[in-house]
Formats: C-alpha cells, structure tokens, sequence
C-alpha cells in the first residue's frame, strides 16, 4: 500500500508539473481569449470507465467544446496525462467563465441545452463514459500571465 501512495503523489506531481509546461506553451491568442478581469479559471480532471476515454475525446472534439462556447465557457486548454494509468482513462483542461456566479449559470444552461443533453446520452449508449469528475476553481495571481 505504501508503494501504492507513493506512486500515487509521484503521479500527481508529473501531472502538476505537465500542466504547468502545458499552460506555459499556450499560443498568444488562447491567452489574449482567456484574458479578462475577474476571470475564473475552472480545471477539470475526467476519469473515464475503463476503454471509454477515446469516447470521451471524441464527444469533445466534436460537440462539448462548441456547446461550452455557446454557454461562454471560454476553452483553454486540453490534456491527456503522458504517463499509465492516467494517460488511457484521464482527460484534464481548463475552461474559464466571467465569474464564479457565472460559472454555475454557464454549468446550469449547459446541462439543460438540447443539444447536450441529445449527444451525452447517444456517446453513452454503449455504457457510462465518465466514473468521476474533480472540479478545482482557480484566480490567478497578481503575477500571472492570464489573468
């Protein structure tokens, strides 16, 4: 067990560090969009059911970034952790809104958008997608670069 929990912080350590060299590249024009005052930035981290993550990326690629962008959830960034067990069922990126207050709204109106509520259940017809979701808020710092 000890090994386990050792293994575990190593692995979050990896991930911590992949998303701060991820969040360093961002191209100048996903920082200039993601940039505003009072801006909240949101990390989500996916943990798919075992062989489900391809359906995730795909449900992604092609309608829950469009349908985040509809609701003014702005896409920042998306990433697949490089190391197992994570790298084939973990999806984590960042998405950002106005405000908290506007990020419930934004979440509100997402889930309850026809769209949505028509592809999540079509990608879950052969079974559950996601087992978890961990949702961190985030402010940046008086010295960050996106604000």
């Amino acid at each position: 067990m000890a090994n386990h929990t050792c293994y575990a912080d190593a692995d979050m350590k990896k991930l911590l560090l992949l998303l701060q060299v991820a969040l360093l590249g961002l191209s100048a024009t996903a920082m200039m969009n993601a940039q505003s005052g009072g801006r909240v930035y949101e990390l989500r981290t996916y943990t798919c059911n075992e062989g489900k993550l391809p359906d995730l990326l795909k449900r992604f690629r092609d309608h829950t970034m469009t349908i985040f962008e509809r609701h003014h959830m702005h896409n920042v960034g998306y990433w697949i952790p490089s190391d197992e067990p994570k790298h084939s069922n973990t999806l984590v990126y960042i998405i950002s809104h106005e405000s908290r207050e506007a990020a419930t709204a934004n979440w509100k109106a997402f889930r309850e958008d026809p769209g949505w509520v028509k592809v999540s259940k079509a990608s879950e017809e052969n079974g559950k997608i996601v087992n978890h979701v961990d949702s961190v808020f985030m402010n940046p710092t008086d010295f960050s670069q996106m604000k």
